[in-house]
């Protein structure tokens, strides 16, 4: 459920806003418009907010700014600590996709960014099952994440990036879970969604799902 990959986010959370801020080149196109994406997240989010793996807190720090309440879900105990030294109003607990403490109230929108592939294709629909149950009708999950238009196309980008040398982001993009856009598709419809997707640049996808 995401939880094998805690080890590689200990050890990345005190250089991750380097990564995201384009200052590792083999993720430079993966991160492109990072402070645009997450601004289009939050734009999208209204009343009570969910955020499932916050990182160092990003995303987090655009809620907050919108006068949302914000509840942080984040599994890595060194990620979580990160965030809370940046943002100290944030609520943030441990938890992840699967796994997380009742909310306590109603919720609104779940938003999540360059996350919800730490899960199977499988645990993504066991997720999606989970939300359907805590939103109401018309309650929205917005996510951020690297999807492939198709199969194809999925190959021929790792063929791309192969050539270009990038080898740990070959190696990341054929070990996690990302999916495509007809699997995603199928995932939040059949949960009771509907699902629209915008891509945001060469990997990114806006996915907005309502609960129908």
């Amino acid at each position: 459920m995401g939880r094998e990959f805690i080890d590689m986010f200990d050890k990345w959370a005190e250089t991750y806003d380097d990564t995201v801020t384009g200052q590792d080149p083999q993720y430079k196109e993966v991160f492109d418009k990072y402070d645009e994406i997450l601004q289009t997240v939050a734009d999208a989010a209204e009343g009570y907010t969910l955020e499932f793996g916050v990182g160092t807190g990003n995303l987090s720090e655009k809620l907050l700014a919108r006068g949302l309440q914000v509840t942080g879900i984040e599994p890595s105990k060194e990620m979580r600590e990160h965030a809370s030294r940046k943002f100290p109003q944030l609520q943030i607990v441990d938890g992840d996709f699967l796994s997380f403490p009742e909310p306590g109230q109603q919720v609104s929108t779940i938003v999540s960014t360059w996350a919800f592939h730490h899960l199977t294709d499988e645990e993504k629909g066991q997720a999606m099952e989970s939300y359907a149950e805590l939103l109401e009708k018309g309650g929205k999950v917005i996510f951020a994440d690297t999807v492939f238009s198709s199969a194809e196309a999925r190959s021929t980008l790792i063929q791309e990036e192969k050539d270009k040398g990038n080898d740990r982001l070959v190696q990341d993009l054929t070990t996690e879970y990302y999916t495509t856009m007809e699997v995603l598709r199928h995932i939040f419809q059949t949960k009771g969604f509907h699902v629209t997707f915008k891509q945001m640049n060469r990997f990114v996808y806006l996915i907005t799902a309502e609960k129908a």
